[in-house]
């Protein structure tokens, strides 16, 4: 049978595993291809919205270090005490991504490997999410996987849940939501082959 793990599950092992994950993902920067170039289009002082910010690095250190705000956004409570240690001038949020409604809009929004932790039909109900807090302009990244599908991974021994839609769907949904494709790369070499949108919300 399928493996459907609940929401729960999920932070629960990244939860137990935070300490390690955090010391695992520290010195595991090949993504920095990627939000350099996300950083490299954002203003200079431009706020991120990163849902699934994890522990803060490497991905909401870089930007830090580069000038820029970080309200990130993450359900697992151990994360975001590094990230409040670490970056406490900072601001994070724990809440699930997939209710969020914060009344405010922002230059960039990161769903950087966390979207893709979500079943289809709760990565379907996100877009709208991305429409409410994206400004006019914004950048939105994410990652997901190369096709519609099911993926289980593994962290510390311990099953971890991937999903993804279709890129026709994934097209159809930005474009609905107001977002235009900029970029999509499917299984970059050069990026620990994962599959990449950018996309940016249309001036209207």
């Amino acid at each position: 049978m399928p493996y459907h793990p609940s929401t729960d599950q999920i932070i629960s092992l990244y939860d137990r595993h935070a300490s390690i994950w955090n010391d695992l993902r520290s010195d595991h920067f090949v993504d920095r291809k990627w939000i350099e170039r996300f950083r490299s289009l954002l203003p200079p002082t431009a706020i991120v919205l990163d849902l699934g910010c994890g522990s803060g690095q490497p991905v909401a250190r870089h930007l830090i270090d580069a000038g820029l705000s970080i309200v990130g956004v993450d359900s697992s409570t151990q994360m975001l005490a590094l990230c409040r240690k670490r970056f406490p001038t900072q601001e994070w949020i724990h809440q699930d991504m997939r209710t969020l409604a914060l009344g405010r809009h922002f230059l960039g929004i990161l769903a950087w490997n966390s979207l893709f932790h979500l079943k289809p039909d709760d990565q379907r109900q996100m877009f709208p999410i991305f429409q409410r807090h994206a400004a006019p302009g914004a950048l939105l990244m994410f990652t997901s996987g190369p096709a519609h599908g099911e993926a289980l991974g593994e962290l510390q021994g311990e099953t971890l849940y991937h999903a993804s839609l279709d890129p026709e769907e994934y097209t159809a949904r930005l474009n609905d939501h107001g977002f235009g494709v900029l970029e999509h790369i499917v299984e970059d070499a050069e990026c620990g082959g994962q599959t990449v949108w950018l996309a940016r919300r249309l001036l209207r």
